[in-house]
C-alpha cells in the first residue's frame, strides 16, 4: 500500500504548496515513484501549480473535484468518481510523468463548516474524518506515495487528510512568527491520532526560503533542533530564491532544473525529498 503523507502548516506562505508538489516531482523524476497528489486546500494552489487554471475550471464545472466528494457526504448523495477524478501526469515537466492529482475546488470553502455541522450532529470526535480516505481506498494500492496538501488549519477537511496519514512533514520559515504554531500542530494532530486509536507520525520540519546570511534564521534552526519537542529538522533546507518562488506558475518546463533552478535549488529539493522517503521508510 502506499506511504501517506500530509503536509501541514497553519502559517500561510511558508512554501507548504511549493514543498508538496516539488517532493511529488522528484520522488516521480529522480527516484521512479508513483505518487498521487490530493489538493484538500481551497486555495487551490497546488492543484493550478500541476494543471492550467483552464483545465481546473472545467474539471470544476463537471464535478470533477474534491468538492463532490464532500458535497456528497453532507447531502447524502454519491456523485464522486475517484477514477474520473484523477487527473493522470499533471505536472508542467515534461520528464516527470509518474505524477496524478486529485484536484481541489473553492467550493471547499462553503463545504468546511457543512462538515463541521455534519461531525456535531454525529457527535463523535472521529465522525466524518474517513470520507476522503474511503474515497481513496480503491486506488491506494497504485501508488507508491500519497502525499496530501491541508489547508492552513485543523478543521474538518484537514483531518480527513490526516485520517489517512501516516505521517506528516511541517514546512517552516525559521523565524519567529513561521514557527509559532508548530506545537499546536504537534499537540493536535497527536491528540486526534488518540482518537483514532494509532499514531500519526512526525516525519520532520522542513525549511524553507532559508537566507544563509540571516542570524535571525541560524538562530531559529538552533532553537529547533535543541527543542525537545521537535522530532527532527531535515538536515537540507530550501534556500529562498527567485526560481522557487516562479514555479507555482503554470508553464511548460523541460526539465526539473528548469523549473526550480540549477544554483543549488534542485540539489536541495532532490536531498529533501530524499530526507523524507528515508523518514517513511524508517518509520512508517
Amino acid at each position: 500500500m502506499a506511504k501517506v503523507i500530509t503536509t501541514i502548516s497553519l502559517k500561510g506562505g511558508v512554501g507548504k504548496t511549493t514543498i508538496t508538489a516539488g517532493v511529488a516531482e522528484f520522488m516521480s523524476a529522480e527516484f521512479g515513484q508513483k505518487v498521487l497528489l490530493i489538493d484538500l486546500d481551497s486555495q487551490i494552489n497546488l492543484t493550478t501549480m500541476m494543471i492550467s487554471e483552464g483545465d481546473w475550471f472545467d474539471l470544476n464545472k463537471k464535478g470533477l473535484t474534491l468538492a463532490t466528494l464532500f458535497r456528497d457526504a453532507v447531502e447524502g448523495t454519491s456523485n464522486f468518481d475517484v477514477q474520473a477524478s484523477i487527473q493522470r501526469s499533471v505536472s508542467p515537466v515534461k520528464k516527470v510523468t509518474g505524477v496524478d492529482l486529485l484536484p481541489s475546488s473553492l467550493d471547499l470553502i462553503g463545504l468546511q463548516e457543512r462538515i463541521s455541522a455534519l461531525r456535531v450532529n454525529e457527535g463523535s470526535p472521529t465522525s466524518a474524518v474517513d470520507i476522503l480516505r474511503k474515497a481513496i481506498e480503491p486506488v491506494a494500492a497504485y501508488y507508491d506515495y500519497i502525499l496530501i496538501d491541508c489547508p492552513p488549519n485543523v478543521g474538518p477537511i484537514t483531518l480527513n487528510g490526516l485520517a489517512m496519514a501516516d505521517g506528516y512533514i511541517i514546512p517552516t520559515i525559521p523565524d519567529v512568527l513561521s514557527t509559532y504554531g508548530i506545537p499546536q500542530i504537534q499537540t493536535r494532530i497527536k491528540e486526534f491520532g488518540e482518537e483514532l486509536g494509532r499514531s500519526i507520525v512526525e516525519l520532520g520540519l522542513v525549511i524553507t526560503k532559508y537566507k544563509s546570511n540571516s542570524s535571525i534564521h541560524r538562530t531559529t534552526i538552533r532553537n529547533l533542533r535543541r527543542d525537545q519537542h521537535i522530532q527532527n529538522v531535515l538536515p537540507v533546507y530550501l534556500a529562498e530564491s527567485n526560481s522557487i518562488a516562479a514555479s507555482a506558475q503554470f508553464e511548460p518546463y523541460g526539465t526539473l532544473k528548469g523549473k526550480y533552478g540549477n544554483a543549488g535549488q534542485f540539489d536541495q529539493l532532490r536531498e529533501i525529498t530524499k530526507n523524507i522517503m528515508t523518514e517513511a521508510e524508517a518509520k512508517l
